[in-house]
């Protein structure tokens, strides 16, 4: 995941044509969205580009402890300290996103930057032999994917609100919560939907 290819990915906004990549974007699922795979997700899209589209899911955390599956990397896990799934893609592989904190050299070992302080990390590794150093890490079981064109389907047939992220989104210790966090600080009528009920028949 160190390179950059040439995007040709879509920015989407709910009902439109994408236009440009959603990369670094979160995708939130809309209530239309009622598979229970992605039922009121919110994922962060790491990479969008022609071949297609890669993120995880940010709040569903799972029962498997970071001190139980990569104690090494226990002290720098974010609360709460659970892998989480991160899709279902894979399910036996882990992902492990960490915030850098010093300055990138010229090679990296163990680290491929994504995005701004974020990248991923080599988690057969010992945090103390990556290069740059990091900080703050999650651990993903699994993520998602989409096909050439897939992702942009979707967010055209409203099954994704696209919105732009914050760094506190990925280390949130109360992923349960993140839904309606991210729909209640978006302006004008998106705003709306953090107050619909799980269960529409409730409405």
């Amino acid at each position: 995941m160190n390179r950059r290819p040439e995007v040709r990915g879509e920015r989407a906004r709910w009902g439109r044509t994408v236009t440009r990549s959603l990369r670094g974007k979160l995708l939130v699922a809309t209530p239309d969205l009622e598979e229970p795979t992605f039922f009121r997700t919110v994922l962060l899209v790491l990479e969008h580009n022609a071949d297609g589209a890669l993120g995880v899911v940010l709040n569903r955390p799972t029962g498997s402890t970071i001190d139980h599956v990569l104690p090494a990397w226990a002290a720098l896990a974010a609360e709460p300290r659970v892998v989480f799934f991160g899709g279902p893609v894979q399910p036996e592989a882990a992902i492990g996103l960490a915030r850098r904190i010093d300055a990138m050299p010229d090679e990296s070992v163990g680290y491929a930057a994504l995005y701004e302080d974020l990248g991923t990390v080599d988690l057969e590794r010992d945090p103390s032999e990556i290069e740059p150093g990091v900080g703050t890490a999650r651990v993903f079981a699994g993520h998602a994917g989409w096909g050439p064109g897939q992702l942009d389907g979707e967010v055209a047939a409203n099954g994704w609100f696209v919105v732009e992220r914050d760094e506190h989104d990925l280390w949130i210790a109360e992923p349960d919560t993140l839904w309606r966090r991210v729909l209640k600080r978006q302006p004008g009528r998106l705003s709306v939907f953090a107050g619909f009920p799980a269960d529409p028949a409730l409405n």
